[in-house]
């Protein structure tokens, strides 16, 4: 039988800790490094499928906790009570969207990327219009002080959109997980302490 080239030891590690993907892995080593995520905080998760984020944050979390989940598409995992998850399209939020969202969120997440073309710069420059949405939701929802982790894909956008993150989080840092493959082009921006209103004009 011919193996699959994206199975590895992690993959087969996520099916027996019961998570759908290996993605898991690289939020625990943000969490581990930065402690983003508390007990009873309030986190979204933008680009949620298949579930693996939403799971581990909802661990974080704990049952006085809140996690909600955007996605295309719908999860065929069960959640645990505390999380709430809904189909849509972060790109082009409608009222219904943002109004299931709701506001005061302790951390944002998106571990969103395009659908790959093998062009490169198409690709980049696909990824950087899902970053810009993703920081445009958290700039609404997040509390002063809040949190936000966005994977991009490394290309000439990238400064731009590490400038874009500066000017709304008084600290920021990047971050390649070592669960990411070898490969992959994506790498990680964090924003920390989400500034006042009155700090990002002056």
């Amino acid at each position: 039988m011919k193996r699959n080239p994206w199975q590895d030891h992690l993959s087969s590690r996520a099916k027996k800790e019961k998570f759908p993907a290996r993605s898991v892995y690289k939020l625990r080593e943000i969490q581990r490094k930065n402690n983003l995520i508390k007990k009873g905080y309030k986190v979204l998760d933008l680009g949620c499928f298949p579930g693996s984020w939403l799971l581990y944050a909802a661990e974080l979390t704990g049952k006085k906790g809140r996690v909600i989940g955007v996605d295309l598409k719908p999860l065929s995992i069960q959640v645990p009570p505390h999380v709430r998850t809904c189909i849509g399209d972060v790109l082009s939020p409608d009222e219904e969207l943002l109004s299931f969202i709701g506001k005061n969120f302790n951390v944002v997440l998106s571990d969103m990327a395009p659908t790959t073309t093998g062009n490169k710069h198409v690709d980049t420059a696909r990824s950087f219009n899902l970053c810009q949405a993703a920081l445009s939701i958290a700039h609404n929802v997040l509390k002063p002080g809040g949190a936000f982790v966005c994977k991009i894909f490394q290309g000439e956008d990238f400064q731009d959109f590490l400038h874009s993150v500066k000017a709304g989080f008084k600290k920021h840092k990047i971050f390649k997980p070592q669960s990411s493959r070898k490969a992959s082009r994506e790498i990680y921006i964090i924003g920390k302490m989400k500034k006042e209103e009155t700090d990002v004009r002056t």
